[in-house]
């Protein structure tokens, strides 16, 4: 089969990326448009949930330090606990809820905002405290800084452990959850504004252009 004859393929699939290519391609020219707020919101904003979880995973270790009594290898604890929950929450937020607001795959304005509260709750807050974990547990085995149980007590001393660490980070899961909403929120209204923008539009094909 030449090239020429593969484009001159016209399956619904082919169609119905193009016409999503053509979309995303005008949404994007029309955020480029839109004020630089606006802008810095749309492009940027997610690091603002990261950076919070960063801060989650930073207090989350410092608390699990001090239960289990580590005083060394404080960088070694510190270091994945800033960039892994960053890393995770932003890439995570935009995968699941810029991308496809922007892409004109998610028009759900609830939809949005339940996806971003549920990522500020779990990716944001509750899984910097879940890495804290393991993390500070290895370094209290390999250090010997607090007596360890046995395998048959093991579940029990760390949900004991785990217990006053979940109490103290409610707060910060709480804070994740109102980010994720209000930056949702936020995302979504610029996505209403670029479609308003795109129906107002006297000349469509000048979009295409």
């Amino acid at each position: 089969m030449t090239g020429r004859e593969f484009l001159e393929l016209d399956s619904p699939q082919q169609r119905l990326y193009l016409e999503r290519f053509k979309q995303m391609e005008i949404i994007q020219k029309m955020l480029n448009e839109l004020p630089k707020a606006d802008q810095n919101l749309c492009n940027h904003g997610s690091y603002f949930l990261g950076a919070n979880a960063s801060l989650c995973g930073l207090a989350a270790n410092n608390f699990f330090r001090n239960i289990l009594h580590v005083r060394r290898a404080s960088l070694v604890s510190a270091l994945p606990m800033a960039v892994i929950p960053f890393l995770s929450t932003v890439a995570v937020y935009e995968v699941f809820v810029r991308k496809p607001l922007f892409s004109g795959e998610l028009n759900c304005e609830v939809c949005a905002v339940v996806r971003g509260g549920l990522i500020g709750a779990v990716v944001g807050g509750l899984y910097p405290v879940f890495l804290a974990l393991p993390v500070n547990a290895s370094l209290a085995a390999r250090y010997s800084s607090s007596p360890l149980p046995g395998k048959e007590n093991l579940l029990r001393f760390w949900l004991t452990t785990s217990q006053p660490v979940f109490r103290k980070m409610s707060w910060g899961v709480l804070t994740q959850v109102l980010t994720g909403l209000y930056l949702a929120t936020k995302h979504h209204g610029i996505y209403i504004k670029v479609l308003q923008q795109m129906n107002t539009s006297r000349d469509p094909e000048e979009l295409q252009a």
